[in-house]
């Protein structure tokens, strides 16, 4: 039994934690304040711990917080602040680098550039220490024992467009932290949860039937694009996830290094040399000149300071500034600038040798990506049982068409983005006669997705409206025939069908006995199919043949599944069953009939997003 629902949002730039109480008949989830150091002799709580780790040199001395004297490492504020004065001890954006798939991600990969006396840990080391923070300080305020937070009913939140690593390598991390009970969580979601939450129950009359709420949520490294659509189901209201756009790095991140670039310029002017780790250092600075100038319409600059090369401790500094002019400038109309409703993301080649960073959207204006993202998904609503909004009808529109709008992510506190992001989709949708969207307002975009995440544990416990999500299609997965081999003709497949039609979120599918095998010891192929028009088919089902529109072959995926006291080759016989996951992968699990020990099993996991 556990004491408290937990909702942590571990983001690129803060992480944040709430907590409610499960007894009790309306449980609100609070935010809570994190120990934390602020300065080199500070601590103070504070509700946002920044996700920036700082190894401190030895000269220090220790880095100690109410649970421990002895540290040597920062997470939180003053990490955040030591970016400035020394980049090269500092971890920031591990998030972006959890998912980043050409790494590895498990190797001591960060700080880049670190110092001799640094040992670089991994992307999953680093989540796992500013999760580490969070327990020892959840700890810390309610005690051990069935207080403690690794008795709690955790919900840890991801970006919608997390691949199936990334969200594993967070597991992975929430594991090492000594977070036992996890469930994970779309953000957007995760929003939208927190927005009826602050509602209470006057959102019900903001949102009803044939309502479709596009939620923006651009963060401090990635832009995440969802789509949750509200249909009539037996004469109740119900909330239905019924697309999640691509993985986009693009964020607070980019915007922090386009103004660094602009600082840079002005610096080289006035005849100062500005070198790479001087660069590093200038993004932090412009970093926290940006949130001042966007948080606060009363400042007209923001100032700019950075260590010189070579000098003292106190000596002379490169110094610049930012104004609100240049800011607005750079940001409003390099990252949303006005564009037509057929405009797309652009490419350009990329170099054959690169340093090793983070892969960046090689096109910087969030509102192209959102642009090809409603494109693409213009027909998603017309496969929704029980929705009756306009894009049912007979004419296909250029795009979904939301009618509301929710804002998430830090990066979208800023007026001027909003504004200018609603501005936008009111062009567009004028030229298919829609209205214009309504903003729904009243979410602490900093704090709503770690309030979302707590609410969502409530829910489970049937305190509260669930998003439904439901794959768009029907999935099977692809069963080579045992025939003899013939010059020119390959082994016939059976497509055997693994998930249903709008199968659920969290749901497992009840899959018949097949006389089935997998190969172990040697790599092996898995061919994936899915359907968006064979809406009867049962888990289960075995198709033979198919007509070719029925049937769309999804990419395939090559691994070796572990021969572990078996033999290079071998074919164990297996039975099969099937899971659609909280987060939307579809996890296909193959168990021996005669194990060799009571843990023996193959998993493979694939993406289920409507796309």
């Amino acid at each position: 039994m556990t004491r408290f629902a937990v909702g942590i949002d571990l983001g690129t730039t803060h992480t944040t934690l709430a907590v409610a109480p499960f007894d009790g008949d309306t449980p609100r989830p609070q935010v809570l304040s994190i120990p934390q150091r602020v300065s080199q002799g500070q601590i103070e709580a504070q509700p946002l711990l920044p996700s920036f780790l700082y190894f401190a040199h030895a000269s220090e001395g220790p880095q100690a917080l109410p649970w421990d004297a002895e540290r040597t490492f920062v997470v939180g504020e003053y990490a955040r602040a030591r970016g400035v004065d020394a980049p090269a001890r500092v971890i920031s954006s591990a998030k972006s680098w959890l998912s980043h798939p050409t790494v590895d991600r498990r190797a001591g990969i960060l700080p880049l550039g670190a110092p001799e006396d640094v040992e670089k840990i991994s992307p999953v080391e680093t989540s796992w220490r500013y999760l580490e923070h969070l327990v020892e300080a959840f700890d810390a305020r309610f005690g051990g024992g069935d207080a403690s937070l690794a008795q709690q009913d955790v919900i840890l939140t991801v970006p919608a467009s997390f691949d199936a690593s990334a969200r594993e390598l967070t597991v992975e991390a929430a594991l090492a932290a000594g977070i036992e009970k996890i469930t994970l969580l779309e953000e957007p979601q995760a929003a939208l949860y927190a927005w009826t939450l602050g509602m209470g129950d006057a959102w019900r009359g903001q949102i009803s039937p044939g309502d479709v709420v596009l939620v923006v949520d651009v963060g401090g490294g990635t832009t995440d694009f969802s789509v949750i659509a509200a249909v009539d189901k037996d004469g109740a209201l119900d909330l239905v996830r019924v697309a999640v756009g691509d993985h986009i790095l693009l964020g607070g991140d980019n915007m922090d290094l386009a103004l660094a670039h602009l600082a840079r310029q002005k610096l080289e002017v006035e005849g100062k040399v500005v070198d790479r780790w001087q660069q590093v250092s200038l993004v932090h600075a412009c970093r926290v000149a940006k949130e001042r100038l966007l948080s606060d319409v009363s400042l007209p600059s923001a100032p700019i300071a950075i260590a010189s090369r070579g000098s003292a401790l106190l000596g002379a500094t490169l110094r610049t500034e930012l104004t609100r002019e240049e800011v607005t400038r750079n940001i409003v109309d390099g990252f949303f600038p006005s564009v037509s409703a057929d405009a797309r993301p652009t490419t350009r080649a990329r170099a054959g040798l690169t340093q090793l960073g983070l892969p960046y959207a090689s096109d910087p204006a969030v509102t192209r990506h959102l642009a090809a993202f409603l494109a693409r998904q213009s027909g998603a609503l017309s496969r929704l049982e029980g929705f009756v909004g306009r894009s049912t009808e007979e004419r296909a529109p250029r795009l979904l068409a939301p009618t509301a709008v929710l804002f998430n992510g830090g990066v979208m506190k800023a007026d001027p983005l909003r504004q200018r992001l609603v501005e936008t989709l009111d062009a567009w949708l004028a030229g298919d006669g829609a209205p214009p969207v309504r903003v729904l307002e009243g979410a602490d975009l900093d704090l709503a997705v770690a309030r979302g995440a707590c609410a969502y544990a409530l829910v489970r416990r049937g305190k509260g409206l669930r998003i439904r999500g439901g794959t768009a299609r029907a999935y099977y997965v692809g069963i080579e025939g045992a025939v003899p081999a013939v010059p020119g003709l390959e082994p016939p497949i059976t497509a055997l069908c693994v998930a249903p039609f709008g199968m659920e979120e969290g749901t497992e599918a009840a899959l018949p006995p097949h006389e089935l095998g997998v190969i172990v010891g040697e790599p092996v192929r898995f061919r994936f199919f899915g359907s968006s028009v064979r809406r009867d088919d049962k888990a289960g089902d075995a198709l033979e043949e198919w007509q070719a529109d029925e049937l769309d072959e999804q990419p395939p995926i090559e691994v070796t599944l572990p021969a572990v006291g078996r033999r290079e080759g071998d074919v164990v016989p297996v039975r099969l069953r099937s899971r659609v996951t909280e987060v939307g992968t579809l996890l296909i699990e193959a168990e021996p009939l005669r194990p060799l020990h009571a843990d023996e099993r193959w998993r493979v996991e694939l993406s289920v997003r409507a796309t």
